[in-house]
């Protein structure tokens, strides 16, 4: 019966520890992508302003 509570409770524990390093990486991902992703859109937008010509 004790062998059978403990063997739940690893189980649940290395669950919560896998899922908890999943979502430190995404979190992690999540930030590096939003990083590019302003970064990308700044350097299109600045671009574009300087293809203008100065007649239009």
């Amino acid at each position: 019966m004790v062998l059978k509570i403990l063997g739940i409770a690893l189980a649940a524990w290395i669950v919560l520890s896998v899922l908890g390093a999943i979502f430190k990486f995404l979190g992690t991902a999540l930030v590096i992508g939003a990083v590019l992703f302003v970064g990308a859109a700044a350097y299109g937008a600045i671009k574009n302003r300087s293809g203008r010509s100065i007649g239009s």
